[in-house]
């Protein structure tokens, strides 16, 4: 077995990433990612939204890939559908999501590299263990129907139904050439600021249950711990745009009722 795969480097790894989780929530809280509708040139030399999205999705799901097929488990049931449903994800993040955006925002490359490196760590930790790390009979055939799996690809497919739809609302926000700002309005808008964010967080929290891995808790940590701060970062910007507009709304930053 490759180093790499060894169980102890593995959970080095997975320590690491939480303790980082840890220290980007806490820098992210003053720090905003100059991106989206945040973007600034302050970050440095950037390429359209279109072509950033692609280049920072498109590793993770080719790293799978590549850690799927070149698997001996690879034709194992339980873990070609665990594979599929994390795949189905950066298919529709890679090569579809990219071309729905509309206008000419930008990306700043220092956004994608450390996007793309975050990704292909995190396809590791994820395939690494389904493919290589864990126990070879850890996700027997019965385990797709096992409470487990069927809560946590209930709660998946719900969080990207609801990021899928958020991203429609703001996507239609504008009309063609139009350059205003406007409040995302329906769906799990009516609860929280960024709907497409807990959309994501609760996709990645039903991957962590359905899998019960590590590798799949820490990308949820990680997920809250890059998203959460930048939910109340655009909470506090819609506030200052719209004033009591918007704060009468009483919307949560990102869990509804909760945070």
């Amino acid at each position: 077995m490759c180093a790499i795969f060894e169980p102890d480097f593995y959970f080095t790894v997975c320590t690491v990433m939480i303790a980082l989780a840890v220290i980007v929530f806490i820098a992210l809280q003053r720090l905003t990612a100059g991106y989206g509708v945040m973007y600034t040139s302050k970050w440095g030399p950037s390429v359209s939204n279109r072509l950033g999205w692609m280049l920072m999705e498109m590793p993770v799901f080719v790293v799978m890939l590549l850690l799927w097929v070149l698997s001996p488990r690879a034709g194992h049931p339980a873990l070609i559908v665990m594979a599929t449903l994390f795949e189905i994800h950066y298919f529709q993040r890679s090569f579809i999501f990219p071309f729905l955006i509309r206008g000419r925002g930008r990306m700043p490359w220092a956004i994608i590299l450390m996007g793309l490196i975050f990704n292909v760590v995190n396809a590791y930790m994820i395939g690494g263990w389904l493919f290589w790390v864990s126990p070879a009979d850890a996700y027997p055939v019965s385990w797709l129907y096992s409470p487990l799996f069927i809560l946590g690809t209930i709660i998946f497919l719900l969080g990207m139904a609801i990021n899928i739809q958020s991203d429609r609302i703001i996507r239609n926000l504008r009309k063609p050439g139009d350059t205003g700002h406007y409040i995302p309005r329906g769906g799990m808008f009516r609860y929280v600021t960024s709907a497409n964010y807990f959309g994501e967080l609760l996709e990645w929290t039903g991957y962590a249950i359905l899998t019960w891995s590590l590798g799949g808790l820490v990308f949820a940590i990680w997920t809250f711990a890059n998203l959460a701060p930048r939910a109340r970062t655009l909470h506090k910007r819609y506030i200052a745009e719209f004033g009591h507009t918007y704060s009468e709304l009483r919307r949560r930053y990102i869990i509804p009722f909760i945070y």
